[in-house]
């Protein structure tokens, strides 16, 4: 039986990164784009096990008297893909006999915190191989570089400016979502289509990474992007916005970097009595039956919630001993359409479920999710 372990963090430690990413990167943007395309390889119907691209590194093993302690220095539970996304992690623990202690530490949010995290943690002395989901890029790449000073890391999620862990386990990526939903609307507008872009929160890669593509495609396409604007991820701030846009003209579209407060925006222009214009959601279920339901144009372009199980199973093979992608794992990151929706729609599962878990086949399916 794994002990779960639950850690807490010391008192914040001060930010110095000197670090800048280039979140609009045309080469990294034309990779995504190819890669969006490409046939993943490895089992088929188990994307969390597939992988695009990358070359196949052994690991050696770790050579333990017992099972291994495996850390996981978390971004956050603070949001519902959080929420599905270590419900899938601490499920997948029950297939590694390896991993006999887990320990989970919750940054909410906060590089401070995650940095005193991580520092905390190897001063503790107790991990075998830490996960690491970091909070935003340029502030946790230190972190991430001291962790692997000591052990071996596993990044996942959001990326680090450093290639020193042994894989960056992650769908497609940013530029992926951005490219899917704005090519999206280009197919189905005229150029001088008003186009309002929404936002949850800057400094993050994988939506700093979506804005930048989503944007270019929208510019070189001649849409009018009437707007740009953050969110925070809340419902009310998100109808504030929309419906004040929409007292200010025509909305022929709506794309957004995540799709959390979508049917929040949705619900802004039945409130005001408009149309549901051409709408970029995100696979959680109230979008997936509202765009259902409402019969409304649209695309979920996906950041798979499946990648939690694949951060695990590429801990249990740095543990093991066994081939892992490297130095990316990138994953498949296919998105929602009209033609696959109703495979993706589930009444027995709650509003804020994200479709794209890969826990169909898990065995605490549906309850440990939230479903019945």
């Amino acid at each position: 039986m794994k002990r779960m372990i639950m850690a807490t963090g010391a008192l914040a430690l001060g930010l110095s990164p000197a670090w800048a990413q280039n979140f609009n990167d045309p080469e990294e943007f034309a990779k995504q784009q190819e890669q969006l395309q490409a046939t993943a390889e490895g089992p088929e119907g188990q994307p969390w096990l597939q992988h695009i691209g990358s070359d196949m590194t052994e690991m050696p093993g770790l050579d333990l008297a017992s099972g291994a302690t495996v850390c996981f220095s978390n971004a956050g539970v603070n949001n519902p893909w959080r929420v599905v996304g270590f419900t899938n992690m601490t499920e997948e623990l029950k297939n590694h006999s390896s991993i006999e202690n887990f320990i989970h530490v919750d940054a909410e949010g906060s590089d401070d915190k995650q940095i005193a995290d991580i520092d905390d943690l190897l001063a503790g002395g107790d991990c075998d191989v830490m996960i690491v989901s970091p909070n935003t890029t340029a502030a946790l790449t230190p972190a991430v570089e001291r962790a692997c000073e000591a052990m071996p890391v596993i990044v996942f999620d959001r990326g680090v400016n450093t290639d020193c862990p042994e894989t960056f386990v992650h769908p497609v990526g940013g530029y992926g979502f951005g490219i899917q939903g704005a090519e999206f609307i280009v197919d189905q507008l005229d150029e001088g289509s008003n186009v309002l872009m929404l936002r949850i929160l800057p400094g993050v890669d994988v939506l700093e990474t979506r804005y930048s593509a989503g944007r270019r495609i929208l510019d070189e396409a001649g849409m009018n992007v009437v707007g740009a604007e953050f969110t925070d991820g809340d419902n009310a701030k998100t109808k504030s916005i929309v419906e004040d846009y929409l007292m200010r003209g025509t909305i022929d579209a709506v794309w957004m970097d995540a799709g959390a407060t979508a049917v929040a925006a949705i619900e802004a222009f039945e409130d005001s009595g408009y149309d549901i214009p051409v709408f970029v959601g995100e696979d959680q279920q109230d979008f997936l039956r509202k765009w259902q339901d409402e019969d409304i144009t649209a695309i979920a372009p996906t950041y798979p919630a499946y990648q939690w199980r694949t951060a695990i199973i590429a801990a249990s093979r740095v543990i093991e001993g066994g081939e892992l992608p490297a130095p990316e794992w990138v994953l498949p990151q296919p998105a929602i359409t009209q033609d696959t929706l109703a495979d993706y729609v589930n009444p027995a599962m709650p509003p804020l479920h994200y479709a794209m878990c890969g826990c169909e086949e898990m065995e605490g399916y549906p309850e440990a999710w939230g479903g019945n």
